[in-house]
């Protein structure tokens, strides 16, 4: 059976997103390559300035609303009155009938582990409290089947190398793909889009291609998805984390291997490593995807 298309999938060309560089290579010939564009993107909330995040540039109103939703600046149940994207001024503004004051909120600042500078306000493990995820299913076929498809897919990462990149799925069918070059924008994207569309997460799993942080942890669990899984490895903080949360953490999925460190009970072995491919050469010769 063909996997349905993406419902948002990376541009590869899109002429804004990379440009051609002039070099040399390891032998002193000329050569070109691409490399990923990164701008600033100011973010506001109503009339306060929230943050400035280095982005490449793709979905700056998806990328706010995750943001805001994700550091608790923007509720689930607000009523957002507009969303104004400036390209010229390189802001955006995102405007809620309920009136907002962060001035507080914003003196507290985490530098967090993500690249590009990734930052947090507040209290990290705000909203935490009293979480309890949707207790989902989760199949080894479907892990096998995501990773195939999801790896394979064009992207700047396979262009251009540099970036990250983070899938919504349901089940064994990816849904959409962002790419940035910090792994926590491609989770805001995400995280906007969910908000928009108003979907939910309890059906759905996070898949990035960056490390397993408390970040990561943090972000996916406040999206209410029960299961994050990625190429790349764990830290310390994430697993705890993850299984005082109660999610399902996948990290190390590379070809027919993974590691699960939290969550196992969710697993249901319906497919053996031999349903899993062999790590595709193309993401082989750039070295570990997503890493940072």
């Amino acid at each position: 059976m063909t996997t349905p298309p993406f419902l948002i999938a990376p541009n590869p060309d899109d002429p804004r997103l990379t440009r051609a560089v002039e070099g040399v290579d390891h032998e002193g010939k000329p050569v070109s390559a691409r490399v990923v564009m990164e701008r600033p993107l100011t973010i506001f909330l109503n009339s306060q300035e929230i943050v400035t995040a280095m982005t490449i540039g793709d979905y700056p109103e998806y990328l706010a609303l995750g943001f805001l939703l994700n550091q608790g600046m923007l509720k689930r149940d607000d009523e957002v009155t507009g969303i104004d994207f400036d390209e010229e001024l390189e802001t955006v503004v995102v405007r809620t009938a309920r009136a907002t004051d962060y001035e507080e909120k914003l003196k507290k600042k985490t530098r967090t582990s993500g690249c590009a500078v990734g930052t947090v306000f507040g209290d990290m493990m705000e909203g935490l409290e009293g979480l309890t995820l949707p207790a989902a299913e989760l199949r080894t076929s479907w892990l096998y089947k995501l990773s195939r498809a999801i790896n394979t897919a064009p992207s700047l990462y396979l262009a251009a190398g540099a970036i990250h990149g983070t899938v919504l799925c349901r089940q064994d069918r990816p849904l959409v793909y962002m790419e940035d070059v910090g792994r926590h924008n491609a989770v805001d994207k995400i995280a906007g889009w969910m908000f928009a569309e108003g979907e939910q997460g309890a059906d759905k799993i996070l898949y990035t291609t960056g490390r397993l942080t408390s970040e990561m942890v943090i972000k996916c669990a406040q999206m209410g998805i029960p299961v994050l899984a990625s190429r790349s490895g764990f830290t310390a903080w994430g697993v705890e984390i993850a299984r005082q949360v109660g999610l399902t953490l996948i990290g190390r999925m590379r070809g027919r291997r993974f590691l699960c460190l939290s969550g196992a009970e969710r697993i249901v072995w319906d497919a053996g490593p031999e349903a899993g491919e062999e790590e595709d050469p193309r993401l082989m010769r750039k070295g570990a995807r997503g890493a940072d």
